[in-house]
């Protein structure tokens, strides 16, 4: 078994450290993403409340699209879409990655990642945290 590979998610752009796990996932690395709550999803607080409110309010809740309102499941389903779910080395890949919610004690190396750093936003941004809250989600934000 490979060494896992850590990724530090606060004040990071989800997006970017989705596409970079889902990556390294796809080449068989253990993946591990923590700090998930702090990952920063980029627009104003209105623009990205409002999408995520309409995207939970879509469909039924036998059919879904399921949302969850904690933010490790939160950016894992965010990653879950760069992959091919739908075959087999996707969904194997998907196994690969986990998301955390805080710090806790892994064995691996941290990648600090250059260009996912949201201070080079040049407006707004909210975090998966907030997001969760807003949609109902129990989480506080640290």
């Amino acid at each position: 078994m490979s060494v896992m590979m850590i990724i530090d998610a606060k004040h990071m752009i989800a997006g970017r450290v989705g596409t970079f796990a889902a990556k390294q996932a796809l080449q068989g690395e253990q993946v591990a993403i923590i700090n998930s709550e702090s990952a920063v999803i980029s627009g104003t607080r209105v623009r990205v409340l409002e999408h995520w409110k309409n995207k939970y309010a879509r469909g039924v809740p036998r059919k879904g699209p399921f949302v969850s309102r904690m933010p490790d499941r939160f950016l894992r389903r965010i990653i879950r879409g760069m992959l091919p779910n739908h075959q087999p080395r996707g969904r194997e890949a998907f196994k690969r990655i986990m998301c955390y919610i805080g710090s806790p004690k892994l064995d691996g190396k941290v990648v600090k990642l250059d260009g996912a750093s949201a201070e080079k936003l040049p407006g707004k941004y909210v975090t998966i945290g907030q997001v969760c809250t807003a949609l109902g989600g129990k989480h506080e934000e640290r």
